[in-house]
């Protein structure tokens, strides 16, 4: 299955309902987007975010290359497997992360 994005709805005010079809399920947009930074949402059980109808989890590349890293990941089945999580999951770069950390700080 490849990803699709379908508008179901507009209003006036440009607003839009949509439906992004994706690999591991389908995802009602807007959509609530729990933060599993380092593949685990902290302040939720899975069970909390199935109640919760999360459809999709954020995950940060970065964090996930420093730990746990990627050959673990790769072993472990990938980034599904690994989160125990079989639905939608959106990764971003983690660029902001990367440059933020090379930043000198200031003395205090």
């Amino acid at each position: 299955m490849s990803l699709s994005f379908e508008v179901l709805k507009t209003d006036a005010t440009g607003a839009r309902r949509g439906r992004l079809t994706t690999p591991h399920g389908v995802v009602e947009t807007p959509f609530f987007l729990p933060v599993g930074t380092q593949a685990s949402v902290k302040a939720l059980t899975q069970e909390g975010l199935e109640e919760l109808g999360a459809e999709i989890i954020l995950a940060n590349t970065y964090h996930l290359y420093l730990r746990p890293g990627h050959e673990l990941i790769r072993r472990l089945g990938g980034l599904h497997q690994f989160m125990s999580w079989p639905r939608a999951i959106l990764t971003d770069s983690g660029g902001y992360q990367v440059f933020a950390s090379k930043r000198p700080r200031l003395a205090g």
